[in-house]
């Protein structure tokens, strides 16, 4: 994995607080680049290797930004960010996190009241504080109150998008370290759920010492948290990840590994099956403890414990995906043999919901096909945004716009080495009504019908609406939830997937890591009703595409399979679905 979302990471840092400080047309400078080095094909980190002149080739990417992002490589922080910092000494990602805060917000606010964290902002309105500031209100203080809460449980979690990558690097990192047998990562990481409080990662080996310190020199430490005998926690990157070490004996590896997966309700299931049997089953082993009065961890005879499978086999259970272990059934299903056959990240053959400079994406009709045609799909829908209620902007294309972008569309797909399906994403009003006109939806291949506005409170009839109209094949990002940010809506899932099946419309689970929406939780009670799932990235230029391995363990962890998946099928049966 490259590092190129770190360093756009910064580079939107470095945006927002200049924005603060009321400079104009620099932040979106930064923000453009900041997008288009994390959308980026190759590893920036390579070219800033080369030097500026080949970050420079990055669309976007200026001399001074150039600069800055060979710095970052060649020390590990940007000396001007570091002063900008100094300057406004806030907490800008978790005052950010609360809805209707932005960027000048909290540059007035600072200026103002001298807040700098997320308890100073709830103090503040709290003591009626902001409402005295001049543009400011009782209504935006009472937005304060209400969104805080969220924001500050938001803020002590990590993106699974943004974590996973950190977790890739330091497996393969101490996976070289001399002395190491085994290695993996463990605990909600490993489970791939949505967002990731630290990076587990467990090795097995005999040289405790030499293991923790090597774990503590890796490159990308920003600083010790503790370190001991078999275990060390660091913050890694300017991300501020956590990464946590734990070093075992390479026999009780399994064992260990099994235990710090999870999650908790998954491992009192199992320890509590393994009760039955006479059994103790814990983070050492699988002990043998029929007559044993010792109550010690190691007590008994060890029956197991190396290995997960052998861990699961003790107890007559066959190993399951990390992605099952939330106690939904996956203990049942494993005792009785009848796991599902899950999803693999090869077998998603397409996406459905993308994006084009048509509407907000960054690339033309042919450089998104020739991009998707290049990650290995077999077909794309292009689906700009239709206006309508959340567009602002600008962003949407009218219907008249939309006509002539069909057009467009096939003759790319005329060209094209893969199958090109038409199609938009339009909004689903609060009243379900769709936000594109009847007679030119029926003229499109894939219509992905997405909730963009009202994105509280309950939303089931709306969507049931949506999912019964009938040119809609697929409603999108259902709940409307941004992970860290809102919520999104309520919703009746079992409903709506029985409205979705009843109708040939599927649901999508949103790749996109900020969204990850439907959730596994949600995916495995709209496979249960029947409804049909696809997996899209609501890619915005090429690079997206390779975050469709985000929604495929997101419909793991709800336990769907390759027939489940309607982007499993290859275009013809895709075909036929939009069809019917």
């Amino acid at each position: 994995m490259s590092r190129n979302d770190e360093i756009a990471n910064r580079l939107e840092e470095f945006a927002d607080l200049l924005e603060a400080q009321g400079v104009e047309y620099k932040p979106r400078t930064y923000r453009r680049a900041a997008e288009n080095i994390r959308d980026y094909p190759a590893a920036v980190e390579g070219l800033a290797a080369e030097g500026e002149d080949a970050v420079g080739e990055i669309d976007g990417v200026g001399d001074a930004i150039s600069s800055k992002v060979v710095e970052y490589f060649e020390t590990g922080e940007i000396e001007e960010l570091v002063e900008l910092r100094a300057d406004l000494p806030v907490e800008m990602e978790a005052l950010t996190a609360v809805e209707g805060v932005g960027p000048k917000t909290v540059g007035t606010l600072y200026e103002e009241l001298g807040i700098t964290t997320l308890d100073e902002l709830e103090a503040a309105a709290e003591a009626g504080e902001i409402r005295a500031v001049e543009g400011f209100g009782e209504k935006t203080e009472q937005n304060i109150l209400d969104n805080v809460d969220f924001a500050r449980e938001a803020h002590e979690r990590a993106l699974l998008g943004e974590a996973r990558p950190y977790g890739e690097r330091v497996e393969t990192y101490m996976s070289d370290v001399s002395g190491v047998e085994k290695c993996a990562l463990g605990g909600s990481i490993r489970r791939w759920k949505p967002t990731i409080g630290d990076v587990d990662v467990l090795v097995g080996s005999r040289d405790d010492a030499e293991i923790v310190e090597a774990f503590t020199d890796w490159p990308e430490v920003d600083r010790v948290i503790e370190s001991g005998e078999t275990k060390a926690s660091v913050y890694a990157g300017e991300d501020d990840v956590r990464v946590d070490l734990r070093v075992v004996v390479p026999e009780e590896f399994g064992a260990a590994l099994q235990y710090f997966t999870g999650s908790k309700d998954h491992n009192v299931a199992v320890r509590n099956r393994a009760i039955e049997r006479d059994l103790k089953v814990n983070e050492y082993g699988v002990f043998d403890v029929e007559g044993v009065e010792d109550d010690g961890q190691r007590a008994g005879e060890r029956v197991a414990g190396e290995t997960e499978e052998g861990v699961y086999e003790a107890l007559d259970m066959a190993w399951m995906a990390p992605e099952l272990r939330e106690n939904r059934g996956e203990v049942e299903a494993a005792a009785n043999d009848s796991l599902p056959d899950l999803l693999e990240e090869g077998d998603v053959r397409g996406d459905l919901h993308t994006h084009t400079e048509w509407s907000d994406g960054g690339h033309t009709i042919a450089e998104m096909v020739e991009g998707a045609a290049d990650f290995g799909h077999d077909y794309i829908a292009i689906s700009d945004h239709a206006t309508g209620p959340g567009m602002v902007g600008g962003v949407g294309v009218s219907d008249e716009e939309l006509r002539e972008q069909l057009e467009e569309v096939e003759a790319v797909a005329a060209e094209a080495d893969i199958d090109v399906f038409s199609g938009v994403e339009a909004n689903v009003a609060e009243d379900g009504s769709i936000s594109v006109a009847d007679d030119l939806l029926a003229e499109l291949d894939c219509v992905v019908a997405s909730p963009h506005a009202a994105l509280d409170g309950d939303g089931t009839d709306r969507l049931v609406a949506a999912a019964e109209h009938p040119e809609v094949n697929v409603i999108g990002h259902p709940t409307g939830r941004f992970l860290n940010r809102r919520p999104g809506l309520d919703l009746d899932v079992e409903r709506l997937a029985e409205a979705a099946a009843e109708n040939g419309t599927a649901l999508e689970v949103n790749a996109s890591p900020a969204r990850l929406d439907l959730s596994g939780a949600a995916v495995k009670q709209a496979v249960e009703a029947g409804a049909t799932i696809v997996i899209d990235t609501d890619a915005h230029s090429p690079g997206n595409f390779e975050q469709i391995r985000y929604g495929v363990h997101t419909a793991r962890r709800g336990w769907a399979g390759a027939a489940d998946v309607l982007n499993a099928r290859d275009a013809d049966g895709v075909r036929e679905f939009l069809d019917a």
